[in-house]
């Protein structure tokens, strides 16, 4: 399995294949994911522990346990957790391209969207 840490939490890849991918995220009390968007994928957003912010395009929205949201393709998105427990969630990839850099970040507060052009920038 797949697992991958970043400043805002870790992740883990539990299953995959051509046309999807699933990964627990969990995200840090008081961090967040950047702001960005993908151009091959689509995901859906499960909360299985505390509480998600979420950013998706010009609207936020609370997420609570067993609540889920979209993220369509093209779309502004961001994860955030405003709470005092780990946030984690489930993600469902679904798209023609799954790979790692169909990242454009827009806003981060690592420092890694900073002096790279939006077709250069990758990772989560």
């Amino acid at each position: 399995m797949e697992r991958g840490e970043r400043p805002w939490g870790t992740y883990t890849v539990l299953d995959e294949s051509k046309s999807y991918k699933i990964k627990r995220i969990e995200v840090t009390p008081g961090q967040r994911l950047s702001l960005q968007k993908h151009h091959h994928r689509s995901e859906h957003w499960i909360v299985v522990s505390g509480t998600a912010l979420v950013t998706c395009g010009e609207n936020q929205m609370v997420i609570n346990v067993n609540e889920s949201t979209f993220i369509p393709i093209g779309y502004n998105h961001r994860l955030e957790n405003p709470g005092r427990i780990p946030l984690v969630i489930i993600e469902v990839q679904s798209g023609e391209y799954l790979g790692e850099d169909d990242i454009v970040r827009f806003d981060d507060d690592y420092h890694r969207c900073e002096n790279l052009a939006p077709e250069t920038q990758n990772a989560e």
